[in-house]
C-alpha cells in the first residue's frame, strides 16, 4: 500500500492547486497555442483576451493604481531583479530589513559594487520591526525601502502599512515582497501606500510555477531602465524599448501556458469568495476579500493547533518553537529546532517514514536566521496552506513525539 503524502512545504509552493489550473495549461497547449501581439487572427485574439483579464484579476486583488501597469515575468526573484537593477544607481541608498531572503539581498549585494549602498533595519528577537527604526536608517541619498511581507522562514509578517506611510512621508519608493503572503492576506497598493509591488503565481494565488510579476506605479515607469529588451509586437518600426506598459517591460514571448494557468487560478479564488457573498456584492474586489478571509482563517487556525501541540515537546525539551508562538501578524509558516536528534535527519525521517514534506536548512534566508539566532544551524520549517487539514496537523505532531523520543 501506498504511503499517504502530507504536505507542509507550502511556503516554497502551494500544492495541490485547484484542478481548474492544470486544466487550463493543457486546454491553452493543446486547443489554442497561439501567441500574442503578433498574429492577426481570432485565436491570437483570444489569448490576448484571456492575457488582459489576468492583468484584470490582478489589478482587482492588489488593489493596483493601473491594470495596464500589471507586468508579467517567470517569478517574483526576476521581479525584483528587473525592479531594484532598473531603479538603484551609483550613490543612491536602500533599507531592507533584517528578514530579507536572497531574492532581494543577492541583487542588492551585486548593485553594492556599483556604488549602491543599504543599511538593514534590525528586527526583534520574534522577528518583527518596529516601525520606528527606519528613522535611523534613513540618509539624505535614501531612494527606496524594499521589503518582505512576511518572513518564508518563521511566518512573521512586518508591518508594511507603517513602512508605507513612512515611505510616503519621506519621499521613499516603497517595494514590497509579497511572496508569502499574496492570496492569502490582503494587499492594498494604495492604502499600503505601495509604489512597486512584486508578486509570484505559484504560492499563495496558486498558480503554476514560472509565472509571477510586478505592479507598478505611472510616475516610475520611465524611472526604471528594462532588464531584458527586444521583440515586444508593439512598435516594430522602430529599434527603441516601447516606453508605453506593459510593453516597457515585457520583451519576448511570454510565458503564456503559466498566464493561463494564473488566470483560471485567480477566477478559482474569486469564486471561492462568492460562496460566501450575497448576489449585490459579487463584485470582483469583493469577491476576492472575502476569499482571502477563508483561506487566511483557515491557515491560521492551523497554525495555531500546530503551536498549540509543540508547547508541550517543547516544555519536555525536545524542540524549540523559533519566533512567534501565537497567530497575531503571522503567516501559516513554524520553524523548529529539533534538540534531541539532528535537523537533517528529522526532516529526512518524516519524508521517509511517515510521507510528511518539509524544508529544512538555511530557506535562501542568511539575515533571517542571524537575526533569529538560528545561523548556521538552520530549522525545520512546516508550511501550512488552505488544503492542509487538522488531521494533517496531528499526525505530523504524532510522528515528531515518536522521532523525538527514539535515542539516537
Amino acid at each position: 500500500m501506498e504511503q499517504e503524502k502530507i504536505y507542509l512545504d507550502n511556503a516554497a509552493t502551494s500544492f495541490p492547486k485547484p484542478e481548474e489550473v492544470p486544466k487550463a495549461v493543457y486546454d491553452y497547449m493543446t486547443k489554442l497555442g497561439t501567441n500574442v501581439n503578433r498574429g492577426g487572427y481570432a485565436t491570437a485574439y483570444d489569448t490576448e483576451s484571456v492575457v488582459f483579464e489576468c492583468r484584470e484579476l490582478i489589478g482587482a486583488l492588489f488593489h493596483a493604481p493601473d491594470y495596464k501597469n500589471v507586468v508579467f515575468t517567470r517569478n517574483i526573484t526576476e521581479s525584483l531583479n528587473v525592479v531594484l537593477k532598473g531603479l538603484l544607481h551609483s550613490g543612491d541608498h536602500v533599507i531592507v530589513s533584517s528578514m530579507e531572503h536572497n531574492a532581494v539581498m543577492r541583487p542588492i549585494r551585486q548593485l553594492e559594487k556599483k556604488g549602491v549602498s543599504f543599511t538593514r533595519a534590525q528586527c526583534e528577537s520574534d522577528g518583527s520591526l518596529k516601525p520606528e527604526k527606519l528613522f535611523a536608517c534613513l540618509r539624505p541619498e535614501t531612494k527606496a525601502v524594499v521589503m518582505t511581507h512576511a518572513s518564508n522562514v518563521f511566518g512573521t509578517m512586518l508591518p508594511i502599512q507603517e513602512v508605507g506611510a513612512f515611505c510616503k512621508e519621506n519621499g521613499l519608493v516603497f517595494i514590497l515582497d509579497s511572496a508569502q503572503t499574496a492570496g492569502v492576506f490582503p494587499i492594498d497598493m494604495e492604502k499600503m501606500h505601495i509604489d512597486i509591488l512584486c508578486f509570484t503565481g505559484h504560492k499563495g494565488l496558486l498558480g503554476p510555477q514560472g509565472i509571477g510579476g510586478f505592479i507598478l506605479r505611472d510616475e516610475l515607469v520611465l524611472k526604471i531602465e528594462p532588464l531584458i529588451s527586444g521583440g515586444t509586437g508593439s512598435l516594430s518600426n522602430v529599434e527603441t524599448v516601447p516606453e508605453f506598459m506593459p510593453d516597457r517591460f515585457e520583451a519576448g514571448t511570454p510565458n503564456l501556458p503559466g498566464i493561463f494557468g494564473l488566470h483560471a487560478a485567480l477566477n478559482w479564488l474569486r469564486k471561492l469568495g462568492e460562496k460566501s457573498l450575497s448576489a449585490e456584492l459579487f463584485t470582483t474586489e469583493h469577491c476576492f476579500s472575502a476569499a482571502l478571509e477563508k483561506i487566511s482563517e483557515h491557515e491560521m487556525h492551523l497554525t495555531e493547533e500546530f503551536l498549540t501541540l509543540l508547547e508541550p515537546l517543547e516544555k519536555e525539551g525536545k524542540l524549540k518553537i523559533i519566533g512567534k508562538k501565537d497567530t497575531e501578524m503571522r503567516t501559516g509558516v513554524v520553524s523548529i529546532q529539533t534538540l534531541t536528534r539532528e535537523l537533517s535527519d528529522t526532516a529526512f525521517q518524516l519524508d521517509t517514514r511517515y510521507g510528511i514534506m518539509t524544508r529544512v536548512g538555511l530557506h535562501c534566508a542568511p539575515s533571517a536566521h542571524k537575526t533569529m539566532g538560528t545561523y548556521p544551524t538552520g530549522t525545520i520549517r512546516f508550511s501550512f496552506g488552505f488544503a492542509n487539514t487538522d488531521k494533517e496537523v496531528k499526525l505530523a505532531i504524532d510522528a515528531l513525539k515518536e522521532l523525538l523520543e527514539e535515542e539516537k
